[in-house]
């Protein structure tokens, strides 16, 4: 493990940028920048050009470590290249901002009000090739819908035995149990996993860190006391649809917790904008998301 980088996770100033669309959420992700689905056509243009998005936000002026400290990345964006350097090696060698590597394969069918991950047979082909481009942690997401506790221990029973996996292997996992925030006894539900969360905590070994990426809570200051277990590196908050103003106004109020937004990240950035243009709105983007993971 990058010690450098464990320390940037640990106390640096700043928040994660989830630059981790996949699959079927890049062509939204393309078309809430400005490129529609009938200007390209297939798989392939399709991730050329979500490269080309993420490349400019990497590669813009605004993006630095003094606020951004960690990236989190899709496997395709770490295997290619920016400026001729891999995308991880990049962003930790040109900028000293933290890479991480999404590892799962997407959710599975809705069960006992949860979503739990499909199985990720990749993983440690996955885990060997981020190792190999200095990536310091991983990423996973599951998702809880209701406030049951049969479904919701699912989600962090599964989180945390493949997360011992990747803890084998020197890296740091983000352990992801969203919250949908359309859940509708979503503040049941939250209690849920604090309970279901501290007890897996409390089983991890001394060599085990983990990384938190947790929903907005309605409760403020919820999930703080996380942020002081030994075996937590660092809390994150997912902005799961809120808007920007709205995730920042809650994430302001829940000390402890810094970003890791996505979609509130990029929002209001389009590739018809000129380089000053994009450059200014993804300042003022990241400005405003710092400030409220520093507060």
């Amino acid at each position: 493990m990058n010690s450098a980088q464990f320390a940037q996770m640990k106390s640096g100033k700043g928040f994660i940028a989830a630059l981790d669309q996949s699959g079927g959420s890049t062509p939204k992700a393309l078309s809430l920048y400005g490129i529609q689905p009938g200007t390209y056509s297939g798989d392939e243009a399709m991730f050329d050009l979500v490269h080309q998005m993420r490349t400019r936000i990497i590669k813009s002026a605004s993006f630095t470590s003094e606020r951004v400290i960690g990236v989190i990345l899709f496997e395709m964006t770490m295997d290619r290249k920016i400026d001729g350097m891999g995308s991880a090696e990049y962003l930790w060698q040109k900028k000293q901002i933290v890479p991480f590597l999404k590892v799962d394969n997407g959710l599975a069918d809705e069960k006992d009000g949860a979503q739990v991950m499909k199985p990720i047979p990749e993983l440690e082909k996955r885990l060997s090739s981020a190792i190999s481009h200095g990536v310091f942690g991983t990423k996973m997401r599951s998702v809880i819908k209701q406030a049951n506790q049969v479904g919701v221990n699912a989600v962090v029973n599964q989180q945390f035995e493949i997360g011992k996996q990747i803890c084998a292997k020197g890296l740091v996992p983000i352990i992801e149990p969203e919250v949908d925030i359309k859940c509708p006894d979503k503040a049941a539900a939250e209690d849920l996993l604090l309970t279901a969360l501290t007890k897996q905590l409390d089983a991890l070994g001394s060599s085990e860190n983990v990384m938190l990426k947790l929903t907005l809570p309605d409760k403020a200051g919820l999930y703080s006391k996380l942020a002081d277990h030994p075996r937590v590196v660092r809390v994150v908050a997912l902005s799961g649809g809120y808007s920007r103003d709205h995730a920042n106004e809650m994430l302001a109020k829940n000390p402890r917790l810094i970003a890791s937004f996505s979609r509130a990240l990029t929002e209001g950035l389009t590739a018809q904008q000129s380089e000053a243009e994009f450059d200014a709105k993804l300042g003022a983007a990241i400005e405003g998301i710092y400030q409220a993971s520093v507060k």
